[in-house]
């Protein structure tokens, strides 16, 4: 019997494809986010992009989802990737011939974040599926940090490669590395279970769909709690980045430099993280209260981090990152485990417009509090409402929670 490892060709061939399209798109958002600034000279311009680009990744799921848990994902997936590289190619074939048009960029972002979303909801549906039985957490390690480091690695490289060959080019370069994501996914081959209920059509069955979506939900507490504490604390770490650029900018002894170290410190904390939970293995019955350990205590260092001198603030974001890499993986390959295939694609999406509309929220919240008050302070309290929440959500639904982190998959 041929021994059972985490890099099958359906896995192998995923993150070859994933890895091509990251490249390619690291180098072209930064590229683009340059370009933007360049012409406009605005940072509300900028700015405004910005927030618009959330908004497809907040509405397309929840449309499409339903649909997508009766079709089969990998021909979205592998058209997600190949549609976005002719997209960035015509671009790129645009900025060789014609001159920067910022309401034609908006048009064009509207577009390609309504293709990544697509792709995106497809993405967390096959996952689970290339992954052999056994190997959940270690190939959910390796996704959490992919891009991480190829984000590192490729950073210096963009703006070397905008200084030298132009943004144009670029896109070219992320047109092709796109291209051959989707040949790349085109090889895998999986097994798609999916709804075949033909009484209904159209909207109606659209409907119907969304609202089974949302009944299996509302049965699932321990799901429910898990998706609640996410949108919460994916706020309080949106709202966290303006405090934390504000407070480096505007503290005497501290600069942009030191922020730069500061948040390599964090992934520094994740490589070595991830690294850890390549090699160990967790025994089901310590996932659930490893999981809430590491909330309660990525709250707390959260809360006392701009007390600390800088040399313990290095210490602080080492260690989150290690223990967030390690309570994330746990957490999705926990949760992916549990999901039925069925209900894949609007779980996904409902989970993904919280964590938007409570991101949003909780940047414009906590940005306006960082108006008022001293930073440090405004730091705290961000990470007393994620602990009381935490202990609101996961804390108080253990038995919920132990029915997902016990949970033995028969189908992966």
């Amino acid at each position: 019997m041929k021994k059972q490892t985490l890099w099958c060709r359906n896995y192998s061939l995923l993150m070859l494809a994933t890895t091509l399209g990251s490249i390619g798109g690291i180098a072209g958002s930064y590229a683009l986010s340059f370009l933007v600034f360049d012409e406009t000279g605005s940072t509300l311009a900028t700015g405004f992009l910005a927030s618009l680009q959330i908004v497809p990744h907040f509405l397309v799921p929840i449309l499409i989802a339903p649909w997508m848990d009766r079709m089969p994902r990998k021909p979205i997936l592998v058209g997600g990737d190949l549609v976005g590289g002719i997209l960035y190619g015509l671009v790129a074939i645009y900025l060789h011939n014609f001159e920067f048009s910022y309401g034609g960029y908006l048009v064009f972002s509207l577009v390609i974040n309504c293709v990544n979303a697509m792709d995106s909801l497809a993405f967390n549906c096959i996952f689970p599926k290339v992954i052999s039985s056994g190997f959940e957490d270690k190939g959910y390690t390796v996704s959490a940090m992919l891009y991480p480091v190829l984000n590192v690695l490729m950073m210096p490289l963009a703006a070397l490669l905008m200084d030298t060959i132009g943004v144009a080019n670029i896109l070219f370069l992320q047109s092709g590395m796109s291209i051959l994501a989707a040949i790349t996914e085109n090889g895998i081959i999986i097994e798609e279970k999916l709804e075949n209920n033909t009484e209904k059509s159209g909207f109606s069955l659209w409907l119907q769909d969304f609202k089974d979506g949302i009944q299996y939900l509302r049965g699932e507490k321990g799901l429910l709690n898990i998706y609640a504490y996410d949108a919460v604390a994916n706020g309080a770490y949106s709202g966290t980045g303006p405090i934390m650029v504000a407070f480096f900018r505007t503290t005497p002894g501290f600069s942009a430099q030191l922020y730069a170290f500061f948040s390599a410190a964090e992934f520094i904390g994740r490589t070595f993280g991830g690294m850890f939970r390549y090699k160990t293995n967790m025994k089901p019955e310590k996932r659930r209260k490893f999981v809430y350990f590491v909330q309660q205590f990525y709250n707390c260092m959260d809360s006392v981090l701009l007390w600390l001198p800088y040399p313990a603030m290095l210490v602080n974001r080492g260690i989150c990152g290690f223990l967030g890499i390690n309570s994330a993986t746990v957490r999705m390959s926990s949760i992916h485990r549990y999901l039925p295939e069925a209900y894949r694609a609007r779980v996904n999406a409902f989970s993904e417009a919280a964590v938007c509309i409570v991101g949003s929220a909780g940047s414009l919240l906590f940005g306006a509090m960082g108006e008022l008050l001293d930073y440090r302070i405004t730091m705290t309290i961000i990470a007393f409402i994620s602990m009381l929440a935490c202990w609101l959500t996961v804390g108080r639904h253990k038995e919920e929670l132990d029915q997902i982190y016990l949970y033995q998959s028969e189908e992966m």
